[in-house]
């Protein structure tokens, strides 16, 4: 007779927790790629071969250190569950082993692009007019690569602690702090595409600088080493391989798709960016719920609570359910309205239309696949993940090569893009649905 009414109480509680975690983050993760879009804003006025350089040197640098996000993913979790088990001075120390191995990856990374920019904008192709631009934003912004990366940690770590609120204010800070220097230091101190990167590399180490401050009061306050250590470091880096792999695979599979959109024609390139902007707007939304996985399953099982986290896990998934069906319902609701503000191109629009519809289909299937991510990255089963990614890879490649050859269109293409879902659904699912995910303890 009680059952109903506790179950009702547990879900209550679940839903607090993940709205608390979730719509902080979520505003946390909008607030990233308005970075680049405020300087695309500002160097735009400057000049086409400007704004074609920064467009080059901003996917150069937003490629270099999105690979590393497993930085924060991986810290997340492991914090998380010394939260659980009720060790803070345990927790702090494996987010600073996180921190140092974030400055270590940053410094050998900053050091390459450095050295290699030429080469890495000579790459894409750039006009004579351009390179020197991307160059010289590219050169200036890997400075703050180590920044960036320390900001990925610090965000794990107080994520693992249960706060997106911080990170939520830090995103903020930085992001007025990178327009105004932006504005200051472009036209101000006349410095033009330089200074656009110099403003981004200052904003990005006020942001580090802010987190080291939280964390570092933490650590002080619950008694906490801030020393490097090596065993420490090198199982931070252990456990981030396998989140890196299943990273790189899926960036291949978003490649692949591009590829395939190009050699379909103009109208269906610039049609696809068009929606891949959109699908990454609406990732955001749902990688908020993910994000709040992470911490709430990392946090359970270091408190050795499987019945707590099987629950979390179950509601979880309901809110990423409901939440793919409410995007695919605005998705198709807002279709009219989307294709003016991209495009007034007529044969782009007819190519749009059937896309979107897929998009929009495949939301609620994306929900769930966004939250069981988030759920076995929580439980530290990046091995599993890495492999399932990989074999996502190895269907989608072939079949997507195939859509220009069967004389498929970009519907086609985004058809692909939902197999590829689905096959990430039942990866996933089967695994959260045999258990092996569930080890307990503050370390797995």
């Amino acid at each position: 007779m009680n059952q109903g009414p506790a179950t009702a109480q547990r879900s209550r509680r679940h839903d607090r927790e993940i709205v608390a975690l979730a719509l902080p983050a979520f505003g946390a993760l909008v607030a990233e790629p308005l970075f680049l879009m405020v300087d695309s804003a500002i160097v735009g006025h400057l000049g086409t071969p400007q704004l074609a350089g920064l467009g080059i040197s901003g996917g150069l640098l937003l490629t270099a250190v999105n690979v590393f996000v497993f930085l924060a993913y991986a810290t997340t979790a492991a914090v998380a569950r010394r939260v659980g088990a009720g060790d803070l001075p345990a927790a702090i120390r494996q987010g600073m082993d996180g921190i140092w191995l974030a400055l270590l990856l940053g410094a050998a990374v900053a050091a390459a692009t450095l050295a290699a920019a030429p080469a890495l904008v000579g790459l894409f192709g750039a006009s004579d007019t351009a390179t020197p631009y991307a160059v010289t934003y590219l050169r200036v912004s890997a400075l703050g690569i180590p920044a960036m990366l320390v900001v990925l940690a610090a965000t794990g770590v107080l994520r693992g602690l249960q706060d997106t609120r911080t990170p939520l204010k830090v995103a903020i800070g930085g992001f007025a702090a990178n327009a105004a220097l932006n504005a200051a230091l472009v036209y101000g101190a006349g410095l033009g595409i330089a200074g656009s990167a110099w403003g981004t590399v200052v904003a990005q180490c006020g942001m580090a600088a802010a987190y080291l401050v939280v964390v570092v009061r933490g650590a002080r306050k619950h008694g906490a080493s801030l020393r490097p250590d090596a065993a420490g470091i090198r199982a931070c880096a252990q456990a981030g391989a396998p989140l890196l792999i299943r990273t790189l695979s899926l960036r291949a599979v978003l490649l692949i798709a591009t590829a395939v959109a190009a050699r379909l024609g103009d109208a269906e390139i610039a049609a696809h960016q068009i929606i891949v902007s959109l699908w990454s707007l609406l990732a955001f939304a749902l990688d908020a719920i993910a994000i709040a996985g992470q911490a709430i399953i990392g946090r359970y099982l270091g408190a050795e609570d499987v019945a707590g986290a099987k629950a979390a896990c179950r509601r979880m998934m309901q809110w990423g359910i409901a939440s793919g069906v409410v995007l695919g319902l605005l998705v198709v609701i807002a279709r009219p309205l989307i294709l003016p503000v991209f495009t007034g191109d007529p044969a782009v629009h007819e190519l749009l239309l059937p896309a979107l519809l897929v998009v929009a289909l495949t939301q609620p299937v994306s929900g769930v696949v966004f939250v069981l991510d988030g759920v076995l990255m929580g439980a530290g089963d990046g091995p599993y993940l890495a492999w399932a990614m990989i074999a996502t890879l190895a269907v989608f490649a072939p079949v997507a090569l195939a859509v220009p050859h069967l004389g498929g269109g970009l519907t086609a293409l985004w058809w692909v893009m939902a197999l590829m879902m689905s096959i990430r659904l039942v990866t996933l699912a089967t695994r959260t649905r045999s258990g092996r995910w569930i080890v307990t303890g503050a370390t797995r």
